[in-house]
């Protein structure tokens, strides 16, 4: 019975030391898997966390950028207003000034009706520019088929004896200044300022003028109301 009791002992030992092996195994397995899933978890946190701040980041850039665009298109608004009320204030401007000029050469039309008959001298320049209506505009010309403006004035004053300077800035200084109200037939009329002019015609009486305009209309007469002009010369 000993020997019985000893080998019942021997078996029940032997069977307790087969079971650790197992029941550590487990617990390991159990173990990593705990670890790996924390891992993963921890993994997923900071990842979550790092599309949070992403996404914050985003939101706040965007709300700057909106803030931009909305001053920018502020900014360009007013710079359009600015720009809108300068080309009403120029147009207002340049309309004035045709008014005033529109004016003074209605007076003068009106003032000079009783010179509006050409005699001697002053007569033969009319009598030559008149002569030319019809003809064409040409740059540079001088005649007799076509002419340029100045080519047309210092033509006109040669069938008179009267060399005058070929182009129409030296032509609006060759004379006598005049007051467009007291404007003569032969007078020379011109468009610029006196010395810098850049268009000249011959004031043929009865408010109307002569010239050599542009390539489109040629040489034809037409009312001080017309094109009003700056200024006058008289070289008879």
């Amino acid at each position: 019975m000993a020997a019985a009791g000893a080998a019942s002992a021997n078996a029940a030992e032997t069977t307790q030391t087969l079971q650790l092996p197992t029941l550590t195994a487990d617990l390991s397995t159990q173990v990593a898997q705990s670890a790996e899933a924390t891992q993963q978890a921890a993994a997923n946190y900071q990842l979550q966390a790092e599309r949070d701040t992403a996404a914050a980041n985003a939101a706040k850039q965007a709300k700057a950028d909106l803030a931009d665009a909305k001053k920018k298109a502020e900014a360009k608004k007013k710079a359009q207003e600015a720009a809108r009320k300068d080309a009403a204030a120029r147009a207002a401007s340049r309309s004035t000034e045709r008014t005033t000029l529109a004016s003074t050469a209605t007076t003068s039309a009106s003032t000079s009706t009783s010179s509006s008959t050409a005699t001697g001298s002053a007569a033969a320049v009319v009598a030559f520019v008149k002569a030319q209506i019809g003809k064409s505009y040409v740059l540079g010309a001088t005649g007799p088929s076509a002419y340029d403006c100045s080519g047309l004035v210092g033509a006109a004053f040669k069938q008179v004896g009267i060399s005058l300077p070929r182009v129409s800035q030296d032509q609006s200084t060759a004379g006598t200044q005049v007051s467009l109200s007291n404007l003569q037939p032969g007078d020379i009329l011109y468009w610029g300022s006196a010395g810098s002019a850049y268009h000249v015609a011959v004031y043929v009486g009865g408010g109307m003028f002569v010239g050599a305009q542009n390539p489109s209309t040629g040489i034809v007469e037409r009312p001080l109301s017309y094109d009003p002009p700056t200024g006058a010369v008289r070289v008879l």
